[in-house]
């Protein structure tokens, strides 16, 4: 994972190498596809009443009588999927903040009209996931190894009896490619993938894609320096395992990039620093995980990172380290990266 749980620190390693978090085992469904990119194994036709099945990115096939009617999935799953008119029935991970509202990872989705398993990291009830006769749950995964996120470790053979599990990857490939997967998979669910709120946003992505790629080439020299804060740590990310990050490096965004022996400790995700140290590598534009488990940039006290001259000029953003995986949630993304681009001077 890009940063673990800024509340959480001293879990911070294991959840950047995907140790903490388990692979439902057992499908209740059979599966023999190979190839971590196949579609589902019904096109993006599939009737809401008809079979169902969907190869998903661990090569498995999920197949059932029906199109699932009863969702639970991990919060940003059930947000994209409701950004293509999917409702889920249940979420697990991030969902409301301490004030009861939807946090960021919960998108546009009413949350009240949830059942919310597990708010923060290690909770899942599943009394409550069974209780919801769960059709299929929906996680995304990063690693390679088919870990399905927020799933406890515990419990994941539990869990795993109840319903079978896809899992859409987000580790080791650009943006567009679990986006597309999502495509599929809602369509898969009977979105129609052909409504104006569909294609207009797939187009509003292209649009702001090709802002980003010409904001990018017009400043080659601004360095940008993705991070996320806690109290004890400061932590740079590297771009090579992030999905947002690659692909803003393919339009060519100059990216600060830590090296390998640094980012070891945490997974080839990160570096952590110490806040005395925050100033170790130069940069223009900042980008700072919006989160809420991450301290927000407001919030930050230190004298340190007040000093550093992207604060000093205002060049500091917000980045989604979990994108929602809809083009309509991803099209913000890309829009403030192009607008700080645009808008930066050279100053690190």
């Amino acid at each position: 994972m890009p940063f673990a749980r800024a509340t959480h620190p001293t879990r911070r390693g294991i959840l950047a190498v995907g140790g903490a978090i388990g692979l439902g085992a057992a499908l209740v469904a059979c599966g023999d596809g190979k190839g971590k990119d196949g579609g589902s194994d019904k096109g993006t036709t599939a009737a809401r009443s008809g079979p169902w099945s969907f190869r998903d990115d661990r090569g498995q096939a999920v197949k059932l009588d029906k199109v699932p009617a009863n969702i639970v999935a991990f919060t940003g799953v059930g947000a994209a999927l409701y950004d293509y008119g999917v409702q889920v029935k249940g979420v697990f991970g991030p969902t409301t903040t301490k004030d009861g509202k939807a946090d960021v990872q919960a998108g546009d989705m009413d949350v009240s009209k949830v059942t919310v398993l597990g708010n923060t990291w290690g909770q899942f009830n599943i009394e409550k996931y069974a209780s919801l006769a769960p059709d299929v749950l929906i996680s995304t995964m990063f690693d390679s190894s088919g870990t399905l996120w927020y799933i406890p470790e515990e419990s994941k053979k539990k869990i795993s009896q109840l319903a079978p599990s896809v899992g859409i990857s987000v580790y080791d490939r650009l943006l567009t490619q679990p986006l597309q997967r999502m495509w599929d998979l809602a369509a898969s669910l009977g979105a129609d993938m052909k409504a104006a709120r569909a294609t207009d946003a797939k187009k509003r992505f292209e649009a702001a894609a090709a802002r980003l790629r010409a904001a990018a080439k017009a400043k080659p020299g601004i360095k940008v320096m993705a991070a996320s804060a806690s109290d004890p740590l400061f932590y740079v990310s590297g771009t090579n395992l992030s999905v947002d990050l690659e692909y803003f490096k393919s339009l060519g965004v100059n990216f600060v990039e830590p090296p390998e022996r640094a980012k070891k400790q945490g997974g080839g995700w990160y570096e952590s620093l110490s806040w005395e140290n925050v100033d170790k590598y130069p940069a223009d534009v900042i980008m700072m995980d919006d989160r809420t488990s991450a301290i927000q940039p407001a919030d930050i006290t230190k004298p340190t990172w007040k000093k550093l001259p992207a604060v000093k000029a205002g060049q500091v953003i917000a980045r989604s380290p979990e994108p929602i995986l809809s083009y309509d949630k991803c099209v913000p993304l890309l829009t403030s990266l192009a607008e700080a681009l645009e808008k930066a001077k050279k100053v690190g």
